[in-house]
């Protein structure tokens, strides 16, 4: 199996920072496994397809596919996959790829040496502007948030954060990634339950692109699917299909909850997510080889006193372990745990979870984090915990820089010129070089009340809260085409007409 390069050299770039997004180079990751455990644990998510198996729903195209490779199938839809089409999935598979703006002018490198950060996903509440109250999402709750995050120079892209509640049919969900296409022109990140909606967003995206076969050279939208642990539905299939015969990028991964619909331990927790996962990749394969399907189970954990999603520390590790497994295999990681909180409300708790997963990044270096803003396990959206996330995205980026060695760094001539009783303030070195590092925060260190400052004191919520009011009333969306708007009308027209 192919291994992932941990380190890499930093490109110089002609204004002289570093490549957006890349965690690669000057520091390294941080692996919890040995390379043992590592071929344990994947040896281990082999085994159970080939001996357990997997249910793949009876009645798609997945039969045919399966059957001709050499899987076993049953009546009741378990599929044995033996271990040598799992293992020839991954060595045709694509390990990285492309993800587009909407103008088709600047791309995301998804690969195991950058990370992006988005905000998601899929919430069903939203707090309330006017009253700070959560309540049931809808379509402006979506466009709100899509347009803060466009704002917002941390963030890379943007997935659908919350569910327009009260349709969530096809035609619902074909809304939303218009919402997506109109409030931002970020590169997407989409998800759907009915295949159906996913044939007319590719439909939608082509005429953005400007034809399929644009649309296949500079994908504008990731598509992610949702499987159960080991257990794929028909709509599920037909979207892994769909996406990978167009071009469209596949992230496929359920959220497996240790105790509860997977092993409660660490390692078996861990085996039972990357089945499911090369289940999915195995598909994807078979449909179309050399398409980029990446597994992106995400490991949570059963509390033992409520029964509840939660397990802080288990679940920590196992985002680092999983990270380290998909770099053994030159995969990037996807889906990260980062920037959520189980907390209800964005308050101090909230705060110190986010900002402890957050810097967890630092050490694990998913491709993307995709929760930035999700509270509640997941059920409510708060645009002040994805403008904090924002800020600290900003960090890790500053701090992914590394540290520069060499005879301009160490200024050795200077200390020498200064001495040991001498002040290096009125350097012109001191003065090239005392930003080069620091973190810009927008709601940290610039806003402590210092003593000798008038500044006013304020409480983090307020310092967000005001800033997040800045944006919603001063940032502009770049316009969509007049033509292109008119053809997705159209296409949506036709989509309601059919229902």
């Amino acid at each position: 199996m192919r291994r992932a390069t941990t380190r890499r050299s930093v490109p110089v770039l002609p204004e002289g920072g570093q490549e957006r997004g890349l965690h690669s180079g000057a520091t390294a990751p941080y692996n919890p496994l040995t390379s043992q455990e590592v071929d344990r644990i994947l040896a281990a998510a082999i085994y159970l397809l080939a001996e357990s198996g997997v249910c793949f729903e009876p009645g798609t195209e997945a039969d045919s596919l399966l059957s001709t490779a050499g899987c076993a199938l049953s009546g009741d839809g378990i599929v044995r996959i033996p271990a040598d089409v799992t293992r020839r999935a991954l060595e045709t598979m694509a390990r990285s790829v492309k993800l587009w703006n909407r103008a088709g002018t600047h791309a995301l490198d998804i690969d195991c040496h950058h990370t992006w950060f988005i905000p998601g996903m899929t919430c069903i509440k939203a707090f309330d502007p006017a009253t700070g109250e959560p309540r049931d999402s809808w379509w402006d709750d979506l466009a709100m948030i899509t347009r803060v995050a466009d704002a917002l120079s941390g963030i890379d892209g943007v997935c659908v954060t919350c569910k327009n509640v009260a349709r969530s049919d096809a035609g619902g969900e074909i809304d939303e990634f218009v919402c997506l296409v109109e409030n931002t022109g970020k590169p997407l990140f989409y998800l759907c339950e009915q295949a159906s909606s996913l044939t007319k967003v590719i439909d939608m995206a082509a005429v953005i692109r400007g034809g399929a076969d644009a649309l296949r050279e500079k994908p504008y939208f990731l598509q992610i699917v949702t499987p159960l642990p080991l257990s794929y539905a028909a709509s599920h299939i037909e979207q892994i299909i769909m996406a990978a015969r167009a071009g469209i990028p596949v992230s496929t991964g359920t959220v497996a909850i240790g105790g509860a619909s997977s092993p409660i331990t660490l390692a078996g927790c861990l085996a039972h997510c990357l089945a499911t996962d090369l289940a999915g990749m195995v598909l994807a394969q078979l449909a179309s080889p050399g398409a980029f399907c990446i597994g992106s189970s995400d490991v949570n954990f059963m509390e033992p006193a409520t029964g509840a999603i939660g397990s802080f520390a288990q679940a920590s590790l196992g985002d680092l372990a999983v990270a380290q497994i998909r770099r053994h295999l030159g995969l990037p990681s996807l889906t990260s745990i980062a920037g959520s909180s189980v907390a209800r409300r964005f308050n101090q708790d909230a705060v110190w979870e986010i900002s402890s997963i957050m810097m967890q990044a630092f050490f694990s270096r998913p491709a993307t984090c995709h929760y930035l803003g999700s509270l509640d396990q997941g059920l409510t959206y708060s645009l002040q915990a994805l403008l904090m996330s924002n800020d600290l995205a900003l960090l890790l980026r500053k701090m992914w820089q590394g540290i520069v060695v060499d005879d301009e760094q160490l200024a050795l001539d200077i200390a020498r010129d200064v001495g040991p009783r001498g002040n290096f303030l009125g350097q012109v070195h001191t003065a090239q070089h005392c930003r080069t590092q620091v973190w810009n925060s927008r709601y940290f260190w610039p806003n402590i009340p210092l003593s000798n400052s008038d500044r006013a004191d304020a409480e983090l919520f307020d310092r967000i809260d005001t800033d997040l009011h800045r944006i919603l009333a001063e940032h502009k969306v770049p316009v969509l085409p007049d033509e292109i708007a008119e053809q997705l009308s159209a296409l949506n027209r036709r989509q309601a007409t059919a229902a």
